[in-house]
């Protein structure tokens, strides 16, 4: 489990973070819901840290339609929580995230992975440490590719950051979803210390509901 809340870093998720060359301010359509059968819908994959921090991040933009927490990047097949958070497994505790990308783009979707963590800390965010907490967004195609890393660039020339990037861009594998009790963690125990301590500052922060 999640240890020294008090102390996790909260960085780089100011709702007023514009970076150069990004795209402006989120869509205002509405948000559609996960029962809707969209016409065209796209996957991102995003690690940042613990996926209990992001996920709800992420479910509450318009055109996200499902927000899977999950592993990703190892070389064990079906790993348990228990194995990832060992560090053993070689996986990232990630975010997979169905859009449509007629409401929302992968560029602003990388605007919001920016702000959401501190991509500057390798191998933890905040008190939590070890591979399996690495700053990364997995890639489904060349197109995703050439966007991100063009997104990563003008974070870094942005000058919000105080060190440079470390996340990395890898080509995605597979995806595993993570146990029952991980899914929409934060709507699920909006009252457990985790929640109200880390969380919700975040969520707060990018000026969404808490």
């Amino acid at each position: 489990m999640k240890t020294n809340l008090s102390r996790v870093l909260l960085g780089g998720i100011s709702s007023l973070l514009i970076f150069a060359g990004s795209a402006t301010a989120q869509s205002s359509a509405p948000r559609a819901s996960k029962g809707k059968i969209m016409n065209t819908t796209e996957t991102a994959t995003f690690a940042s840290g613990c996926f209990w921090c992001t996920e709800e991040i992420f479910r509450q933009q318009p055109g996200v339609s499902e927000v899977i927490s999950g592993y990703i990047g190892g070389s064990v097949d079906n790993p348990s929580y228990k194995q990832v958070c060992s560090g053993t497994t070689g996986h990232a505790e990630a975010i997979q995230i169905t859009f449509d990308p007629d409401v929302i783009s992968y560029d602003k979707l990388l605007n919001l992975f920016w702000k959401a963590h501190d991509p500057t800390q390798l191998n933890r965010q905040g008190a939590d440490v070890g591979t399996q907490y690495r700053s990364a967004i997995f890639v489904h195609s060349p197109e995703q590719r050439s966007v991100a890393e063009a997104s990563k660039k003008a974070a870094d020339r942005s000058g919000y950051f105080k060190k440079p990037i470390v996340t990395e861009i890898t080509d995605a594998s597979t995806f595993y979803q993570a146990e029952d009790v991980h899914q929409d963690y934060y709507v699920n125990n909006k009252r457990a210390p985790y929640c109200r301590a880390v969380i919700r500052p975040k969520l707060k922060k990018l000026g969404l509901e808490d």
